[in-house]
């Protein structure tokens, strides 16, 4: 039977999936809804299924091949061991690797270089690579971590409009747009927040950037602090790295872009490819002692 690899990019908002051949070529790609296996483990499963299997679709193969696949994962929420033990058993692969959505971001970024990748989404995390030395900075999810992502951001800028409501923080155009979407009723905010997930409250990100653009006092605040909490971070990370390339990636990297400090900015080089790439050519390695053309 012809083995194919698949490589899933999963993260708190979407997951991505492609299908290649043994010899790392994409045939296809797919696409589903959030898969962070830590805040949501049976929806991100459920979630990693459908997106390899329009990956085949999309690559005009059979569906049921994808339980004969190799399947190396990126998914946010993998540095929790027993979340990791839990997903593992219940994936629809034949075999299957979890890594961070991380490392596969900073394989595809990079490819074999050394360099750091920081990756701003609804979540974030930041990775350098010297040789065969990689390391973490962060990624410890929305809870205890994550400054400066996407999920927090929107939080921020929610928790500021009800300041602004109770009179406490100036109100500002941004702040009577977050609550007209609530219809001004501070309690449907609350009512929101008490089941929000990090993907809900990035939604609510880029409009941030949208009113930081046109120069709503609130939004910029938001942003300066959220933009020191990531040079902070790649501080720490050029320590490691002693300089060298830069990749921003996410969905808010290039708007977070203008923000960041200028010894930063001036590391920055644009990725080679993207993090499902980066996926298969780990699956490929990681597999390459199965026999090609066979499971």
């Amino acid at each position: 039977m012809q083995r194919y690899l698949v490589g899933i990019d999963g993260g708190g908002t979407s997951c991505r999936a492609a299908v290649a051949d043994a010899n790392g070529l994409i045939l296809g790609r797919g696409k589903s809804g959030a898969s962070n296996i830590m805040t949501a483990p049976d929806t991100a499963i459920l979630n990693i299924a459908d997106a390899a299997k329009a990956a085949f679709t999309d690559a005009g193969l059979d569906t049921a091949l994808v339980r004969h696949a190799s399947a190396y994962l990126g998914l946010a929420g993998n540095h929790v061991e027993n979340t990791v033990a839990y997903v593992m058993p219940r994936l629809p692969f034949h075999q299957s690797i979890i890594e961070s959505d991380g490392l596969i971001a900073l394989q595809g970024a990079l490819s074999d270089g050394d360099g750091a990748v920081a990756i701003l989404g609804t979540g974030t995390i930041y990775i350098a690579r010297t040789g065969a030395d990689v390391r973490y900075v962060g990624g410890w999810g929305y809870h205890l971590g994550d400054l400066g992502s996407g999920g927090r951001l929107g939080q921020m800028a929610l928790q500021e409009s009800l300041l602004a409501y109770d009179g406490i923080a100036p109100q500002t155009a941004m702040t009577r747009a977050m609550l007209d979407d609530f219809s001004n009723e501070p309690r449907k905010m609350v009512a929101f927040s008490q089941a929000a997930k990090p993907g809900d409250y990035g939604r609510y990100a880029p409009r941030v950037f949208e009113f930081a653009a046109i120069g709503d006092e609130a939004a910029l605040a938001i942003l300066r602090q959220s933009a020191s909490f990531i040079d902070q971070s790649l501080d720490r990370v050029s320590e490691i790295t002693g300089g060298g390339r830069l990749c921003l990636l996410g969905g808010l990297s290039a708007l977070y872009a203008p923000y960041l400090a200028a010894r930063h900015r001036e590391r920055l080089v644009q990725p080679a490819e993207d993090a499902l790439a980066g996926s298969i050519a780990l699956a490929k390695a990681a597999f390459s002692n199965v026999e090609a053309g066979a499971i």
